[in-house]
């Protein structure tokens, strides 16, 4: 069985990787304010980012699905790892080497799957390009990809390998570093053969396929030789690690362009991909064997952050096939906040015939967006029917209009429908003009939107108005000023510990009236307070963290130490204002009570309670006066 990690070696993890860098191997991040970042959510489909990060503290936090936690956390969510899975590939990243307790540390046998599984691969990927630079028998690859104008400096850049034509040349290698036959043939780099694992991909052209934290996960193999029965490109198979429909070909390289640029080129095939890396277009990527479709189009919306100036420009030959694949993309687009567009090259060349025959140039000017994809599709569909008759024409609107009603700009669906009414020869322009707006009403009442939330509590409230997963407890909101200052306390205290300690260490569980804030409180003490908080703030959030004594109250703790804290100037004077709201309320409930308890001894004759709780009633009412007249300083 494998041993537990070390928990100083966890810390030492958790301190020696960003979570801000990790998670934007992921998506794209910018300034939220406060010092913390925000994103497009990984873990559920949103419009607007309410995905925070907060690099100081170390946590992430989604206000949208409630998912939260630390650097690892993320990486577990995010790649559905398991803990120790997590640990030991940031810890790779962080050149940390780990200790085990209960048995020490057997690599071989301690690792998880998924960790076996790319580690497989990345050995694989090291290996084939080993057999491309130097085996002799490689040089038909080499002389396949100096055909397409690529060098050896281009394989290396891209990681380009060869796969020998014999029959377990790889698993013999793989072997002898260690892994088992259940292994190979897991990882898809192995299949089953008569006497045991055999190669899966022999006398092949090798592309690696790397995920969008640049981990090998799987190869794209291309056929070299006529003797090879298999099809022209060979995939990994369907593996733990390995997803054709979430992955795309060149994401690792283009990530970072992509993001800056707000802009991404997808192209359809692997030559493609380095024909426009070289071109100077590095935000080229490609789908692995499968037609584009939702999943990609998740990657690219983390990345491009769907805002409106955002491009995604389709390259399609101009096939009928081609012609098919835009029009699929097109089926899509609406998932899209960016825009799309479509280029076709001249006499139907990809980007990679079109470098070898007119250079880098071509290929740069190739991509430029030209052609909206929904103007491509219209004229598809068009282009289709008799438009010298009245069947033909009323028929192409019946399919066109629905293609305009999915604009999403109103003021270009106006000019779109004008210019389908031009198109199709129809007189009445504004038939065709109210036909779209009636179909784009239509599309938006079938989707159901909610109306605009009450934005007047300020941004930071927001979120209350959204309705909470059933397992994140009672929906508090934020319009009882109760349970503002005390959600504002417990994110001072989490947060800013230095400017509410050590006064919050002395506040009891009681004075937080909300369940879910007494939780978070009791969590906060047993984790050593808020003066621990001030000693090691990022130990101190763990610390917490683990307190909790559920996962509800855990993603509170989360929420509470991302949320921004709602006041520009976080300073004493506002911790200690804050203070004392939640110290006078308080104390104005324990008034309360014991006023009902006065009248209760006063009817039943008591003189001796009668008086120990009078005494009690005038304490409280001094330190209540002196709360109002001199503040924190009363505490």
């Amino acid at each position: 069985m494998a041993g537990r990690i070390n928990d100083e070696d966890v810390k030492a993890v958790r301190d020696a990787v960003p979570i801000d860098a990790v998670v934007s191997e992921y998506l794209q991040l910018r300034n939220a304010g406060g010092g913390n970042l925000k994103g497009l959510c990984p873990f559920h489909d949103e419009k607007s980012p309410s995905f925070q990060v907060s690099p100081s503290k170390g946590l992430f936090h989604c206000f949208g699905c409630q998912e939260g936690g630390d650097t690892i956390t993320f990486v577990m969510k995010v790649d559905h790892l398991s803990f120790s899975e997590a640990v030991e590939r940031l810890a790779a990243q962080a050149g940390i080497t780990l200790r085990y307790e209960e048995g020490g540390y057997n690599p071989a046998h301690q690792r998880g799957e998924r960790i076996r599984l790319v580690e497989a691969h990345k050995i694989a990927a090291q290996w084939y390009a080993e057999q491309l630079a130097t085996s002799p028998e490689a040089d038909t690859g080499r002389i396949f990809l100096a055909e397409r104008g690529f060098d050896q400096a281009a394989a290396v850049h891209f990681g380009v390998g060869y796969s020998p034509q014999g029959w377990d040349h790889l698993t013999r290698y793989l072997r002898g570093k260690g892994f088992t036959d259940k292994e190979l043939i897991l990882s898809g780099l192995s299949q089953e053969g008569r006497r045991g694992p055999i190669d899966r991909f022999r006398g092949r052209l090798m592309w690696p396929i790397r995920d969008i934290g640049g981990e090998v996960v799987g190869f794209g193999a291309r056929k070299l030789y006529e003797a090879d029965n298999g099809p022209k490109y060979l995939n990994t198979p369907e593996t733990a690690i390995y997803k054709k429909s979430q992955v795309l070909y060149g994401i690792d390289l283009a990530k970072k362009e992509i993001a800056k640029s707000s802009r991404a080129v997808v192209v359809e095939g692997y030559t493609d991909v380095m024909a426009c890396h070289l071109a100077g277009v590095p935000t080229a990527i490609a789908t692995c064997g499968t037609a584009f479709g939702g999943e990609h189009i998740k990657i690219l919306r983390r990345l491009l952050m769907d805002n409106g100036s955002a491009r995604v420009i389709f390259t399609f030959d101009g096939d009928a096939a081609g012609q098919k694949a835009a029009l699929r993309a097109f089926e899509d687009d609406q998932k899209f906040a960016a825009e799309t567009y479509i280029a076709i090259a001249p006499d139907g060349m990809d980007p990679c015939d079109l470098r070898l025959a007119k250079g880098d140039e071509a290929v740069a000017d190739l991509v430029e967006p030209r052609t909206p994809l929904f103007e491509f599709a219209l004229r598809q569909i068009v282009g289709r029917y008799d438009l010298d008759t009245p069947a033909g024409r009323a028929a192409a609107l019946d399919e066109a209009a629905p293609i305009v009603a999915r604009i999403k700009n109103s003021g270009a669906q106006h000019e779109v429908a004008v210019e389908l009414a031009g198109m199709l020869g129809i007189l009445d322009t504004q038939f065709v003009v109210r036909r779209v707006a009636q179909l784009a009403r239509w599309a938006r009442d079938r989707g159901g939107k909610a109306p605009q939330q009450d934005r007047q509590h300020g941004a930071g409230q927001q979120w209350a108005a959204a309705p909470r997963p059933a397992n994140s407890g009672p929906a508090l909101t934020l319009r009882n000023p109760v349970y503002a200052a005390e959600r504002e306390l417990l994110k001072l205290a989490l947060q800013r510990p230095e400017l509410v300690s050590p006064a919050f260490d002395a506040y009891g569980v009681d004075e937080f009236t909300a369940p879910p804030y007494a939780a978070v409180r009791q969590a906060v003490g047993e984790a050593g307070g808020a003066e621990y908080g001030v000693q090691d703030p990022q130990e101190y959030l763990v610390r917490v963290r683990e307190a909790a004594p559920d996962d509800t109250v855990r993603a509170m703790v989360t929420e509470l130490a991302v949320e921004p804290i709602l006041r520009r100037t976080v300073d004493e004077v506002y911790a200690g204002t804050v203070l004392v709201q939640i110290r006078r309320r308080a104390v104005e409930r324990r008034i309360r009570d014991i006023q009902s308890q006065l009248t209760r001894l006063a009817a039943g004759g008591d003189p001796a309670g009668l008086a120990a709780v009078q005494n009690e009633l005038w304490v409280l009412q001094q330190y209540d006066q002196a709360l109002r007249e001199r503040g924190a300083q009363a505490l």
